[in-house]
């Protein structure tokens, strides 16, 4: 099969931005998917270099995508297929480097997979990978067969790893999730710490099991010590896991069609949801002797469908819980919310869900940086009968997390925020819709609210500073360089425009509440 015929299948839909006859020509002996920086050490001469992109940023400068191109080069690669889907199109930065070293480039739609492309050459090219006869550097035909067997039997992780890497001496190999969870290792393999474990990831001897996967469902094969294989045989192992993680994924599906359910039936229930369908309910999500129960809602992008992925993920790490991950009905786009059954109660007053995940969420945030990620966590629903209210909670802190600011800038901070954390009223403010804050701010402040007009914005700025010094007259006036009198001035100003006495604690609260919501 040649490069010029993939651009013949109207199934792929595949665009050439550069190439001549010469390297359309060229025969596709393999294909590598890859989002190394330098994945030269990764690919065989011959082989179709797939890519996503993700290893590069528009602020990168033009030696980078030089690096990335010139290492194709160096390996031997016949042509590169970039993914438009995470920059909305091919950097042009990319297509030049390819002319001048004289790789063929074509870009991949967001509505073709890397999956439909791999396959397409493998299936032209070989046939069925448990038909073809075993070339060169493939799996041997006897460890292909057992492979398919213990995969048709549903073996566990472990024992699909450790009989993939068997015929090459056992070496010390791990099957990582997105967020560094160990899923799977050889007898050969250590335990690895969480942390080196979420580095792994991204190092240079990880190779992606599934591609197609979102950012943060992602498996990754890694093995930490060279072993001189072939790297056609570390694809078809990552193949087999990637059948394996495809049964899961299906699993997983099911399960989140359950929990959607049990959403939808706790979201629209009054003050208590009929026990007995509840009770159903969490029996068919395997929670229904896991009290109390934590609810936490995470949002993504509008647009991301990875949402439910990523809190999947972030729950996998909590200890001897089960939870349920879907969709509310009213949820808004990219918003997904889980239940999760603890079995324990504990009396201590950090909630350990609340700081496992608070731990986990650079990490998980990282796997998508461009896709900020927020979350509220409720407080722990003593009973089924009150997770409409913690479901509530969850709701506010969620609101209360997209609406904080990083210091110094406009931009919400990703941040995940849990009911206990709103232990302040600027905190406990956050979690108001934006337009409830506006409205309230501009009632209260009443004509102080115009702060177009410069004699409001004075006043404004000497009520924050009064209402900040405790309502001390001499404080103020030292942090305003004023005269005392002036500043008893403008504070009767604001209270005569507002309605409200200074002198009174509950107007002091009021005002001070409005300015936050400003």
């Amino acid at each position: 099969m040649h490069v010029e015929d993939l651009l013949r299948l109207e199934s792929l839909d595949l665009t050439l931005l550069w190439g001549d006859r010469p390297q359309l020509t060229r025969e596709i002996t393999g294909v590598t998917a890859t989002d190394l920086e330098d994945p030269g050490r990764f690919l065989q001469r011959g082989e179709l270099v797939l890519s996503g992109l993700v290893w590069w940023d528009p602020a990168d400068d033009e030696a980078k995508a030089e690096r990335f191109v010139a290492a194709l080069e160096e390996a031997g690669a016949v042509a590169l297929l970039a993914g438009e889907e995470t920059h909305g199109g091919v950097p042009e930065v990319l297509v030049e480097a390819c002319r001048r070293h004289g790789i063929a480039i074509l870009s991949v739609p967001v509505h073709t997979s890397f999956r439909a492309v791999t396959d397409t050459v493998y299936l032209r090219q070989w046939g069925d990978l448990s038909r073809r006869p075993a070339a060169p550097y493939a799996l041997p035909e006897n460890v292909r067969a057992e492979l398919s067997r213990l995969l048709a039997d549903g073996t566990d992780p472990d024992t699909l790893l450790t009989r993939s890497v068997a015929h090459l001496g056992t070496p010390p190999a791990y099957v990582l999730s997105a967020t560094g969870r160990t899923i799977a290792r050889t007898p050969t393999a250590p335990l690895l710490p969480a942390r080196r474990a979420a580095e792994a990831v991204t190092a240079t001897t990880t190779l992606s099991v599934d591609p197609d996967a979102s950012a943060y469902a992602q498996w990754h094969l890694h093995l930490p010590e060279p072993v001189g294989t072939p790297p056609r045989m570390l694809h078809e192992i990552a193949e087999v896991l990637a059948q394996h993680r495809r049964a899961t994924l299906r699993r997983e599906t099911t399960a989140r069609g359950r929990a959607t359910d049990l959403l939808a039936l706790i979201d629209t229930s009054s003050s208590a949801a009929a026990p007995a369908a509840l009770g159903r309910a969490l029996e068919a999500c395997g929670l229904a002797d896991q009290d109390p129960y934590t609810v936490i809602t995470v949002k993504g992008a509008a647009d991301n469908d990875g949402t439910v992925d990523a809190l999947t993920e972030a729950l996998h790490h909590l200890t001897d819980c089960g939870f349920a991950v879907g969709r509310l009905p009213t949820a808004e786009p990219g918003e997904a919310t889980a239940v999760i059954g603890t079995r324990t109660r504990t009396d201590s007053r950090t909630d350990p869900i609340a700081t496992t995940l608070k731990n986990l969420w650079p990490t998980l945030q990282s796997r998508n940086a461009k896709v900020p990620l927020h979350g509220g966590i409720s407080t722990p629903a003593a009973t089924p009968q009150t997770l409409k209210g913690a479901l509530t909670q969850a709701r506010y802190a969620l609101t209360a997390a997209s609406s904080r600011r990083a210091p110094g800038t406009e931009a919400p901070t990703s941040n995940l925020a849990a009911i206990e954390d709103l232990t302040t009223l600027d905190a406990l403010l956050t979690g108001i819709p934006a337009d409830v804050r506006t409205a309230f701010g501009i009632h209260a402040l009443g004509p102080l609210a115009d702060d177009t007009n410069p004699s409001h914005r004075m006043l404004l700025g000497t009520l924050d500073v009064f209402l900040t010094h405790n309502g001390s007259w001499a404080r103020t006036a030292e942090a305003l360089h004023l005269h005392v009198n002036t500043v008893h001035y403008r504070i009767q100003r604001v209270e005569m425009l507002t309605g409200r006495d200074l002198a009174r604690l509950d107007h002091k609260l009021d005002l001070k509440a409005a300015l936050l919501c400003r």
